[in-house]
């Protein structure tokens, strides 16, 4: 799987993404149409901080969330998207992550996006018990 996603193009893997968590954006939940919200994909983990450009720590998000996200964690920018009143999916950020550790697993390597990915984890799976 991995070595054929890495070889398609923007477009394709978009496509794969939409089709595999839905047609929205993941943090504001806007509906993604091409002609309508135009689509991005959203690394959760940074490259910055080591996240590799894998379909698994991709997710879409419309171009104004992505934008305005930043360097804000995934568990940050969810906690300021619920301040603004929006209802951000965790359920498939927090699936997005288990897909990109179960990768590390797999794979190998990403050293340094490890511990972000388990933080991230803990972090979000601890909050949605409450």
């Amino acid at each position: 799987m991995s070595e054929k996603r890495r070889e398609l193009n923007r477009r394709q893997r978009m496509a794969l993404i939409l089709e595999r968590d839905g047609a929205e954006c993941v943090w504001c939940r806007r509906s993604i149409d091409i002609h309508l919200v135009e689509a991005t994909t959203e690394h959760l983990v940074p490259r910055i901080k080591g996240g590799p450009s894998i379909i698994e720590n991709e997710v879409a998000a419309c171009r104004r969330c992505n934008g305005q996200r930043g360097h804000l964690t995934p568990a940050e920018w969810i906690d300021e998207c619920e301040r603004r009143g929006w209802e951000p999916n965790r359920d498939v950020v927090v699936g997005a992550l288990r897909r990109l550790e179960q990768a590390f697993v797999e794979r190998g390597g990403m050293r340094r996006a490890r511990p972000y990915v388990a933080t991230q984890l803990r972090r979000l799976t601890k909050a949605s018990r409450y």
